[in-house]
């Protein structure tokens, strides 16, 4: 212990002792930390009241698992659709390649001809890499693709180590390793998907393993980068709540205890406690330059970090979108249902159809009067979204003008006006249903109904 180093740190320029090295603790029966995670009990969030410091690195970015986790819970994508989407990630990513990594399978001849497609584009952002099986034969697959990085599964928690994989810590320890050090072998550059982090014993298993690969990086001048998996969505961003839970705190031992480097910690979230958009942002504050996501969640389960919703809390963190062409969101979206027919719900954030669309009579309102008192931001600039006031009987002639101008996109010279006889005609309409007794805002597909008939009578189109 009197041998340890006095050294300075670079971020916060403070000496420091070199830290306690943390040694594999190898236990008989596993340790599930069941007085957190009791199966018939909601699991329980912990405080020890152990504050570690913000760390955001000097640069973050985003990476992409819409092909491989986003793809084990739909029906796959067609090669072109792959090629399509990660056209669309270059562009939304931006010249400063914001989005900085796309992972494929390599099992299926249509998963290879697409990353073979993707890769002869040419792009430098998102770079292709992959996910494959820990065997000496995928490894020389990702070799012979010329694929430089590969995701490797190294569960972390004693539930997958004693019940799944019926190994001890030290046995499956020296498993991962080994394969990890036949990847090394092979010039390919590791990256260690920690999965089910948020229920592992961080300093009696994850940061002596991280130890033994970061000397692994050392030996073989190759970087290995940790996936901070929280597979299960347990973790959470709350200062002083308690490892493992504590996305702070795995970050911190990861950086502090394990000695990573920021630049080779990246987190991938589930959502099923509606915590990954918060905990990927933490994560980011914390000292991870990387968070994983998939285009609009979809994902295992209840989805992992949406892509979208990572984009925009880039640009609130840092105050630029740093060259990310944010509309190319809404022609993802718009992609997604007329091409591949999936239709995103209606109330998500940015791409949802009714994200930016008033329906409160009082909201509409001041909504007309300004649209900076009911809209987040300009909607139409950073989307091509402008926001809409959906039609009750509060609207007016106004209102129903605005929202069909809204609607179709007119340009200038197309807009109808509160004067225009087909707005008086559906203004009509929607007296005429309220004043039956209607008390729910109108739909747009009964609205669209009542405009092409009116049009029809009228002899006009709009469009």
């Amino acid at each position: 212990m009197e041998n340890r180093k006095v050294y300075l740190n670079k971020h916060s320029n403070l000496l420091q002792l070199e830290e306690h090295m943390y040694p594999l603790v190898d236990v008989d029966t596993p340790n599930v930390f069941r007085n957190l995670f009791h199966y018939d009990e909601i699991p329980k969030i912990a405080f020890n009241d152990r504050i570690v410091p913000h760390c955001m690195p000097d640069e973050i970015w985003i990476t992409d698992t819409t092909f491989r986790d986003g793809q084990q819970s739909r029906a796959p994508y067609s090669t072109q659709q792959i090629v399509d989407i990660y056209d669309y990630f270059h562009k939304l990513g931006g010249p400063n390649g914001k989005i900085r990594q796309s992972e494929f399978f390599l099992y299926s001849k249509k998963d290879r001809d697409a990353v073979y497609k993707c890769m002869e584009r040419g792009y430098k952002f998102p770079e292709v890499t992959s996910w494959i099986r820990a065997s000496k034969k995928d490894f020389e697959l990702v070799k012979d693709l010329g694929m430089p990085e590969t995701g490797i599964l190294v569960s972390c928690s004693d539930y997958h180590i004693f019940y799944k994989m019926k190994m001890t810590r030290r046995e499956c320890m020296n498993h991962y390793l080994s394969v990890i050090r036949e990847c090394l072998e092979t010039g390919v550059s590791p990256r260690c998907h920690l999965e089910d982090i948020t229920r592992s014993d961080i300093y009696g298993f994850v940061i002596p393993f991280c130890l033994e690969l970061m000397k692994l990086m050392e030996e073989y001048q190759i970087p290995v980068k940790i996936r901070v998996c929280d597979t299960m969505g347990y973790g959470v961003n709350y200062p002083g709540a308690v490892i493992p839970r504590s996305i702070p705190g795995i970050v911190y031992g990861l950086r502090v205890h394990a000695g990573v480097p920021s630049e080779l910690i990246e987190f991938h979230g589930h959502n099923d406690f509606y915590k990954a958009v918060s905990n990927s942002t933490t994560a980011w504050l914390y000292g991870a330059s990387g968070v994983n996501c998939s285009l609009f969640g979809i994902g295992e389960r209840t989805g992992n970090t949406p892509l979208e919703a990572m984009v925009f809390e880039y640009a609130q963190l840092r105050g630029t979108l740093d060259g990310m062409d944010t509309t190319v969101i809404t022609e993802l979206a718009d992609y997604y249902e007329k091409e591949i027919g999936y239709r995103v719900p209606s109330r998500t954030p940015f791409v949802g159809k009714n994200f930016n669309v008033t329906r409160a009579g009082i909201h509409a309102d001041g909504l007309l009067k300004n649209e900076e008192i009911y809209n987040i931001f300009d909607t139409e600039k950073f989307l091509n979204r402008a926001p809409l006031v959906a039609v009750s009987n509060t609207s007016g002639l106004a209102g129903i003008a605005h929202w069909i101008n809204s609607y179709f996109h007119l340009p200038e010279e197309k807009q109808v006006d509160k004067n225009t006889e087909l707005v008086a005609m559906v203004k009509s309409w929607v007296d005429e249903q309220y004043e039956g007794g209607r008390i729910t805002v109108l739909t747009d597909e009964e609205l669209l109904g009542v405009i092409d008939e009116a049009c029809d009578q009228l002899g006009v189109s709009i469009i």
